[in-house]
């Protein structure tokens, strides 16, 4: 169920329109936001409805030129730069596009704990002291046991007496479900104030959570959520009801300061999601070290981080006292199992003929194409729409929401070719993808090869267990580029005639 469907129940016979309460106090919904009619079962589309009605960017086609070597020309520089995607919007399309847990074969590891607290992992959430409310909503949710994060976090997270946690782990294996589940387990539903807050780096990851909570919260009849986020305004001094409060740390900044309506000495836990982009985004870190610090040392911290590099540590350690720290190490990419290739084109035509030589060649189940910029890949839609492939397109220009639904419409098999650029080159898992091609080899701004966009790009072929092939379009003079990326890799990338039908038809074999 997600925040619109929620809010209706608890607004019997507000016609379908936003009620006064989803967030506290006039104004909401925010600016722009606008409630739509749902569509039928069948038709209804994976992006959640908050992100619906938002207005694309402006768009200018200009006629597409060929350059290649004109990586100076300051045109293309700026269409790169607009490729690549911020880290918020990228781990929000993870969260859109997770259809179920990411499964990991690594085991969480404990990095720092409290010899005097006793440590224990479950294998079922019944073995948790949950509320039968919030069961009936983890299954709901169709969580039948609990991901290997979760079988370690939850058991910290709801101990008594609460426990500081510090938790990394890559997005899709349920930490979101997991500190909901805490929040929800910590509420006192009988008392009508905040008592957990929690902080999310942009409004769109923080309304997200809000749809996970009210998702999994659906049976708990009794606890309320309200969105500190832009354009949801309360009047100084308000009393607010609702037990959780999810936002971004400028708009919790204000109404714990500004607006004084967030009794610091009731909060029992407090939340920080997204450490990593925090720590990346100017100000946020300093916003939510200044809220932590308002909080009584009784209170319980949790702090999530998709990566956990030196800086978050050092940020983590900073703002949580004597945490438990684990971690789930991320899925390590490898090359193996990815026979490689290359071809030297001289043109825009040519690397296109010898991708049509590659499709009379080999049995194709779906592909991806990557391009470096938006020009090559309108131009490249257009060509192979025109000799009759189903085509999807992903670049940046396109909202968050929207490429989620691409990308589902990509995993259902509606359209065989995705052509991206960088916009999508990690988290896409679709078991029919059998090749891959780089249409330009991914360089950085010294027109060096980028080797973990090289990976992450070609990593989308070789999943689940399954070889994979991987074709780059290259120029007579980006040729060094390949041997760079072969002795990055210690791996072989093999030259192949464009025009050699017999040699392609061998690849297969």
């Amino acid at each position: 169920m997600n925040i619109h469907e929620a809010a209706a129940m608890a607004e019997a016979g507000d016609g379908g329109q936003w009620p006064q309460r989803v967030g506290s106090g006039p104004g909401f919904p925010p600016p722009g936001l606008h409630p739509l009619p749902l569509p039928p079962p069948r038709e209804r589309p994976l992006l959640p409805p908050q992100l619906h009605g938002l207005v694309p960017r402006p768009r200018l086609r200009q006629p597409f030129t060929s350059r290649w070597g004109g990586r100076g020309d300051e045109e293309e520089k700026e269409e790169e730069e607009a490729e690549r995607v911020a880290s918020a919007e990228t781990s929000l399309l993870n969260k859109l596009i997770r259809t179920s847990l990411v499964e990991s074969s690594h085991h969480v590891e404990i990095l720092q704990q409290d010899p005097s607290s006793p440590l224990f992992s479950v294998k079922t959430f019944e073995e948790l002291p949950l509320k039968k409310e919030l069961l009936k909503g983890v299954y709901m949710m169709g969580f039948n046991r609990p991901s290997k994060i979760q079988e370690t976090a939850l058991p910290i997270m709801l101990a008594y007496p609460p426990q500081n946690l510090i938790a990394q782990s890559q997005s899709g294996t349920g930490k979101t479900a997991a500190f909901i589940l805490a929040m929800l387990s910590r509420v006192n539903a009988a008392e009508k104030y905040p008592q957990c807050l929690c902080l999310a780096p942009t409004y769109e990851l923080a309304l997200q959570i809000g749809d996970v909570l009210k998702a999994i919260g659906q049976f708990c009849a009794d606890i309320e959520v309200t969105f500190a986020i832009r354009g949801n305004r309360v009047p100084r001094g308000a009393v607010l009801k609702e037990q959780i409060i999810i936002g971004t740390p400028g708009t919790m900044l204000d109404w714990c300061f500004k607006l004084r309506v967030i009794d610091f000495e009731k909060i029992h836990m407090f939340v920080l999601d997204e450490a990593d982009i925090m720590m990346d985004t100017q100000g946020l870190s300093c916003q939510s070290t200044r809220i932590q610090r308002a909080l009584p040392k009784s209170c319980q911290m949790l702090l999530f981080s998709a990566t956990f590099k030196e800086t978050v540590r050092a940020f983590a350690s900073q703002i949580i006292s004597d945490p438990i720290v684990i971690k789930l190490r991320e899925e390590e990419l490898t090359l193996s199992n990815i026979r490689q290739y290359f071809f030297v084109c001289k043109s825009l035509e040519e690397k296109y003929q010898a991708l049509c030589n590659i499709y009379g060649s080999i049995t194709i189940g779906q592909a991806m194409i990557f391009c470096q910029t938006r020009r090559n890949a309108d131009w490249l839609a257009m060509a192979m729409s025109r000799d009759g492939h189903q085509v999807a397109i992903l670049t940046a220009e396109l909202l968050v929401a929207q490429r989620a639904d691409v990308i589902q419409r990509f995993r259902e098999g509606k359209e065989k070719v995705l052509i991206a650029t960088n916009v999508c080159a990690r988290g896409i898992d679709v078991q029919q993808v059998t090749i891959v091609v780089n249409f330009t080899l991914p360089t950085n701004q010294r027109s060096q090869p980028d080797f973990e966009t090289y990976l992450h790009r070609i990593g989308r072929t070789g999943r689940f267990g399954k070889r994979g092939i991987a074709f780059s379009m290259v120029e007579e003079q980006n040729v060094a580029l390949v041997r760079l990326i072969e002795k990055h890799f210690q791996t072989e990338i093999k030259q192949l005639n464009p025009d050699d039908m017999d040699e392609l038809e061998k690849i297969e074999n």
